[in-house]
C-alpha cells in the first residue's frame, strides 16, 4: 500500500512537471499556447505557477520590466521539494 501511494505521488508529480516544461515550450510559439491543448495545459499549471508569479513581481527582483519569467523553474523547484516531503511523510506512516 505504501508503494502504491508513493508510486502515485511521483507520477503526479512528474506529470506536472512535464506540464510544466510543455508550458515553457508553448509559451515561446504564441499559436500553440492559444490552441486547445495549450489552454489545457495553462490551465493545469496556473494553480503552482500563478502564484509564484504573483509573489515574484511584487519582490523586488520582479516588477513590470523583468524580462525572463523565472516562476516555472521556481515551480520546479518546489514540486521536488514537495514530492520529497511528501515521499518522506508516506514512509513514516505505519500501515
Amino acid at each position: 500500500m505504501r508503494e502504491t501511494l508513493i508510486d502515485a505521488v511521483r507520477l503526479f508529480c512528474w506529470a506536472l512537471q512535464i506540464l510544466i516544461f510543455a508550458r515553457v515550450i508553448m509559451s515561446w510559439i504564441p499559436p500553440i499556447a492559444k490552441s486547445v491543448l495549450g489552454r489545457i495545459v495553462y490551465a493545469l499549471t496556473d494553480p503552482l505557477i500563478a502564484p509564484i508569479r504573483n509573489l515574484i513581481s511584487k519582490s523586488p527582483l520582479g516588477g513590470p520590466g523583468m524580462m525572463l519569467d523565472i516562476s516555472p523553474f521556481i515551480a520546479l523547484v518546489l514540486l521536488q521539494l514537495i514530492e520529497t516531503v511528501a515521499i518522506s511523510l508516506i514512509g513514516q506512516i505505519a500501515f
